[in-house]
């Protein structure tokens, strides 16, 4: 399995047997799993999407934008209790070229992908109960 380190980024190859919380990365030494959301921009978000073996939810987001705020929380307490998927964040303030490239047409908005695909999304902010059903309902078009 290939995770992208949350640190640095560099891909890393888990060897069959490990998990991917065991691991550490062979370019930074840190942990590659981070039960914390990843936060993205233009230049770390198709590496991140394309090169991890793992299915990822992202949250697209903004500063100014109150119900992503109000969403923030919710989003990193059920990051932290999984530990089979990917959390990340993209500020579309700051990383316009990719909230274009993925068509985000309002905030928030989650989309999960699974090897570079997108397999669902969802806009508006979403409670813990409608997050996780959310998250159950893509893993099981995987």
């Amino acid at each position: 399995m290939h995770i992208v380190c949350s640190s640095c980024a560099a891909i890393n190859r888990i060897p069959q047997g490990k998990t991917t919380a065991e691991a550490n990365c062979g370019k930074c030494k840190k942990p590659v799993y981070s039960s914390q959301p990843v936060n993205l921009d233009d230049d770390s978000f198709d590496r991140y999407i394309e090169k991890n073996d793992l299915p990822i939810i992202v949250d697209f987001w903004a500063d100014w934008c109150g119900p992503c705020k109000a969403m923030a929380p919710t989003f990193t307490k059920v990051a932290a209790e999984s530990t089979d998927l990917l959390f990340a964040k993209l500020d579309t303030q700051h990383a316009e070229k990719t909230g274009t490239q993925v068509r985000i047409r309002s905030i928030p908005t989650l989309i999960f992908f699974h090897k570079g695909v997108e397999i669902e999304r969802i806009s508006g902010a979403l409670n813990e109960h409608q997050l996780k059903q959310f998250i159950v309902q893509c893993v099981d078009k995987l």
